[in-house]
C-alpha cells in the first residue's frame, strides 16, 4: 500500500517561529491546531524555520528551513528529512545535515566590547567572510556609528549586514521620547 503524506505551508499551534517567519491567517485563524489535521501517515510542514515536531505526533512534522534566514538562527542545525516508509505506514525520519555555506555571527555590546570580539577575525582568512549582525548597547547618541564600525571592519574578512541598538536600547529611548510633548522641544 502506498503512505498517504500532506504538506501543508501553514503555521500550526504551539509551533516555534523564528524572527524570518511572517505571520499569515487562514481566514482570521493565525494557527491552525495539530489535531485538525486529516489521517495521514505524514505531514509534511512549511512556513516555520526550525525543524520540529508538533503535537508530540511523530508523523506531523516542521522539516525547518535549509539555510538559516534571520540572524536568530546563527548556530542552529540545519538539516532535511528523510522519511522511510514500510508497508505504507512511517517507519523512520532521519535527519540529513545540510552543510553550512554562509558563516553568520551576531555580536553585542558596546563600542569596545564589538571593536574586543572583531579581533577574533584579525588573522584569519575566511572565504566567504562572515556576516555580521551588530547589536549596540549604549545609551550614548550613534550618529556616526555606521562609520566607526566600517572602519573597524575594513580589513576583516567580514561583511556587516546589520548595525542596530539593542531591542532594550531602542524601547527605553521610545519611552523616554513617548513622555515628551512637541511644546517641549526645542531647535538645536
Amino acid at each position: 500500500p502506498l503512505p498517504i503524506i500532506a504538506t501543508g505551508h501553514l503555521t500550526t499551534v504551539g509551533a516555534s517561529k523564528s524572527d524570518a517567519v511572517r505571520d499569515i491567517y487562514i481566514g482570521t485563524l493565525d494557527a491552525f491546531p495539530a489535531q485538525n489535521f486529516p489521517p495521514a501517515d505524514y505531514i509534511a510542514l512549511g512556513h516555520i524555520h526550525r525543524a520540529q515536531i508538533i503535537g508530540g505526533m511523530e508523523h506531523v512534522r516542521y522539516c525547518g528551513s535549509p539555510i538559516p534566514l534571520s540572524f536568530d538562527e546563527c548556530g542552529k542545525s540545519k538539516y532535511v528529512h528523510l522519511v522511510t516508509f514500510s508497508n505504507g505506514k512511517l517507519e523512520s525520519v532521519e535527519n540529513l545535515n545540510v552543510p553550512v555555506t554562509q558563516p553568520m555571527a551576531v555580536l553585542k555590546g558596546d563600542l569596545a566590547s564589538i571593536t574586543a570580539q572583531l579581533e577574533q577575525w584579525r588573522d584569519v582568512s575566511q572565504e566567504p567572510p562572515v556576516w555580521l549582525d551588530i547589536e549596540i548597547t549604549t545609551d550614548e547618541y550613534l550618529h556616526d556609528i555606521q562609520r566607526k564600525i566600517q572602519a573597524l571592519t575594513e580589513s576583516l574578512p567580514v561583511e556587516v549586514l546589520l548595525v542596530r541598538r539593542s531591542r532594550e536600547q531602542r524601547e527605553r529611548v521610545l519611552a523616554s521620547q513617548q513622555r515628551e510633548t512637541l511644546s517641549e522641544l526645542s531647535v538645536e
